[in-house]
């Protein structure tokens, strides 16, 4: 871990006087290290009287809203503690942003790993296990969206009232916005946008259950166990709210290879054996008693709503503020995401 991450992101000495406060252990703070993962965020693994802890913080550059996120993930990682939804166990949250600079949280290390760094060789040497990783992946979300999300205490957390009404017009902003980037060449170099827009709006559920949705699930955002396929661990909660769950699933398939492997925007090799899509869905059918007569749509809108996002950084690389590589690299995946979208609309 550098100098200025540790010495201006985590001061350890104030860390470890707020945990003195909080009754977390006694003593030093030992064998700290920088983690692997959250590109966008710190995470910091450390000892202290004899337990292990991993603090996640925001960058050094807050963004708007970045606080506010640590608050939130906090919270659903809470709330979830009583669920049998597979998550790193929340141990303390500090909303207040004068101890560290920043508000953050400490959890529970997860003993696994993620998929899309490489396998271990019990998971790249069977494929029957990596077919089970695959079912294991579909049964995180299921759990996730059986949550009674107030029993759970996440009353407010989200706005659920006409959320898939919303969702069309709202990332149809988020795409005009990109016209203030200097040399972006504009929305018609993503094959199809304004036409699968009409299709969602015309096409969109009348009604649906809210609960907890992740909002960003895919392989790279799960941690699996190592001595097996399941899953130890559904991460990076930064985008979770309370609105429709099928759009996890929806997301899970919009991000899924094809089934010779073919990237999408997640890829994890060897990839033979993992399940379909239509797999995916056929389990999580039978293990959630939602409706899934419409899921080409959450599919659809998946794909439309992650390609616009990873379009703004390619919008950004033409107006010189991000690296070009970058740029090029997301807007050919938002490209193909479109593409696949046309595929499910015709």
């Amino acid at each position: 871990m550098n100098s200025v991450t540790t010495a201006e992101l985590v001061d350890l000495k104030r860390l470890q006087a707020w945990m003195d406060e909080q009754q977390l252990g006694q003593g030093s703070l030992e064998n700290v290290q920088d983690l692997a993962g959250g590109t966008q965020n710190i995470l910091l693994r450390f000892e202290r009287d004899g337990r292990s802890f991993v603090l996640r913080r925001p960058p050094a550059h807050l963004r708007a809203g970045s606080n506010e996120t640590m608050r939130r993930e906090a919270r659903v990682l809470g709330a979830l503690a009583t669920t049998n939804v597979p998550h790193a166990r929340l141990i303390a949250g500090c909303p207040d942003e004068d101890v560290l600079g920043a508000a953050f949280y400490l959890m529970e290390p997860v003993d696994g790993f993620n998929p899309v760094t490489g396998l271990p060789p019990l998971h790249a040497g069977s494929e029957a296990i990596r077919h089970r990783m695959g079912l294991a992946l579909v049964e995180g979300i299921a759990a996730l969206g059986a949550v009674d999300y107030r029993a759970a205490g996440l009353e407010g957390f989200g706005r659920p009232d006409n959320y898939l009404e919303r969702q069309v017009s709202r990332w149809q902003r988020q795409l005009e916005s990109y016209s203030d980037c200097a040399g972006w060449p504009g929305a018609e170099s993503l094959p199809g946008v304004a036409r699968v827009a009409e299709w969602l709006d015309a096409n969109r559920p009348t009604e649906f259950t809210p609960g907890i949705l992740h909002g960003d699930y895919h392989l790279a955002n799960v941690m699996y166990r190592k001595d097996s396929a399941e899953l130890a661990a559904i991460v990076d909660w930064e985008l979770a709210t309370i609105g429709d769950p099928l759009l996890d699933l929806g997301w899970l398939l919009a991000t899924w290879p094809d089934d010779e492997g073919g990237q999408q925007t997640t890829t994890v090799t060897p990839w033979k054996g993992f399940p379909s899509a239509q797999e995916l869905v056929e389990h999580y059918r039978a293990r959630s008693e939602r409706d899934l007569s419409h899921i080409e749509w959450y599919g659809v809108l998946a794909c439309y709503k992650l390609g616009i996002l990873l379009e703004g950084t390619h919008a950004r690389a033409c107006a010189g503020r991000a690296p070009k590589e970058t740029g090029d690299a997301l807007h050919g995946k938002a490209v193909r995401l479109f593409e696949r979208a046309l595929r499910w609309i015709r």
